[in-house]
């Protein structure tokens, strides 16, 4: 399935992601995913929200830069080689993973991830012939 995640770039200093988490609190915005990755001046903050439209411009009236992309997010057994199988289908179907990170999702016994592939409609197509696309809505958003 293809979502909505929001990379946010956020300052590498004390307080700034607690700032973000405010904001998005206050605009009533639910995080189901998130992912950061910092250098010592700055980081990305990826997360899978509930309203992302409504988050990027709760945002951006603090000052925050804020960017939407399409990615995928599969859903698999939630067992040892789960992730290895997702991956093989991607591989085995010449679709390159940019990045990946897990999601909070409400299925028993099943594993979620976010995938940002190098061609998203060709990664939601590969996976969901093998399998790894019956997801719904309501597994990520607060519906």
């Amino acid at each position: 399935m293809i979502i909505k995640q929001l990379s946010v770039f956020v300052e590498n200093r004390r307080g700034r992601l607690v700032s973000i988490a405010e904001t998005l609190a206050k605009a009533d915005v639910d995080i189901s995913a998130l992912s950061l990755a910092d250098t010592s001046d700055f980081g990305v903050l990826r997360l899978i929200v509930d309203k992302p439209e409504a988050a990027k411009a709760a945002l951006n009236e603090e000052g925050v830069v804020v960017k939407i992309t399409d990615v995928v997010a599969a859903v698999m057994d939630d067992q040892p080689g789960g992730v290895a199988a997702t991956l093989r289908v991607l591989q085995d179907s010449d679709i390159d993973v940019e990045y990946m990170y897990a999601c909070v999702g409400k299925t028993t016994g099943k594993a979620l991830v976010v995938i940002k592939p190098s061609d998203v409609s060709a990664a939601e197509d590969a996976l969901t012939a093998g399998g790894y696309g019956a997801i719904s809505p309501s597994d990520i958003y607060r519906i």
